[in-house]
């Protein structure tokens, strides 16, 4: 069957209708794309401006941090407190920190931090040219300080030398002094006694005949030499001049020129400058003396004051 006329036209009217929608919903789609698409360009400049405000401020920020770090370093060579400064730096990098945080950025609050930091830079300069000077006055002070100390080290070393020489002539002086007032032993005479006392003189005797020796001799006039007590030390060499010495007959060691020697026999005397005559038996027991030439050296506080001899047949 034929569909009449008017059934026709109702259809063709739907289909216009349908198409005039799908229009209308393609048109509002399109709107709808456009719009996002523009919002999202609007939002892709708004970040790119945000991170390029970011990076501005992390340059100037690394710039700061550089500058402060000389500012530490200069500082502390010129002697001064980096207390606050060290505070400062740790701000700065906390700061820098927080701008991986994009989201929390604030460009005019980072701004006016910068400010402040660059404030700081301008017044630590300050603090620096002021430290300079006066290291500068305190260099020169040191320089006559440095000066006056080498001029005091030569004044010192010639006074030190001074006294040196005056001390080496002080104490030539007391050796000379000292040697001069040493005894001096004269007219030394060594006499062979038998065991019944009898004397004989003239230094050569027979072994047999020598029981003891009397040494005798006579203290010259010395000025010098203070009158006291004082000890006459005998050292008598046999020909091989090996000294002769026994402890149980009055031996013993004394001191001449800081070194130790061992003495025959010893004598206290009080001595008077009166040119005393000194005698010293001296017995060696049931020992003889051997054959040959005898040395007898006198000694007094320290000092070698005579020599005599004596030969044994």
């Amino acid at each position: 069957m034929e569909s009449s006329p008017e059934k026709r036209n109702t259809s063709r009217n739907y289909l216009f209708i349908a198409l005039g929608l799908m229009v209308a919903l393609n048109v509002l789609l399109l709107y709808l794309w456009f719009q996002e698409r523009q919002t999202n360009k609007t939002q892709e400049v708004t970040i790119a401006a945000r991170t390029e405000e970011v990076l501005a401020t992390k340059m100037k920020l690394d710039s700061i941090s550089i500058q402060l770090d000389a500012k530490i370093v200069e500082i502390q060579k010129l002697g001064g407190s980096v207390d606050s400064l060290v505070k400062i730096k740790a701000q700065l990098e906390t700061d820098k920190r927080e701008l991986k945080n994009m989201n929390a950025f604030n460009l005019r609050s980072y701004q006016q931090k910068i400010r402040s930091y660059e404030a700081m830079l301008v017044e630590k300069d300050g603090d620096i040219a002021r430290l300079k000077k006066e290291n500068g006055i305190l260099t020169e002070q040191n320089q006559s300080l440095v000066q006056e100390n080498s001029t005091l080290k030569t004044q010192r070393k010639s006074l030190t030398d001074s006294v040196s020489t005056y001390a080496g002539i002080n104490r030539d002086l007391s050796e000379k002094v000292t040697r001069a007032s040493a005894l001096r032993a004269e007219s030394i005479t060594i006499d062979a006694l038998n065991s019944r006392g009898k004397e004989r003189d003239g230094g050569t005797y027979k072994a047999k005949r020598i029981d003891r020796l009397k040494i005798t001799f006579r203290l010259g006039d010395n000025p010098l030499a203070q009158p006291n007590d004082k000890t006459i030390y005998v050292r008598i060499l046999d020909p091989a001049g090996a000294i002769i010495s026994d402890m149980a007959t009055g031996s013993g060691e004394f001191t001449v020129g800081g070194k130790g020697m061992v003495y025959t026999a010893s004598q206290h005397i009080l001595f008077d400058n009166t040119r005393q005559e000194v005698s010293l038996v001296y017995g060696r027991g049931p020992q003889r003396f051997g054959e040959g030439r005898h040395i007898v050296e006198l000694y007094c506080e320290g000092f070698r004051i005579g020599d005599g001899e004596f030969v044994v047949k």
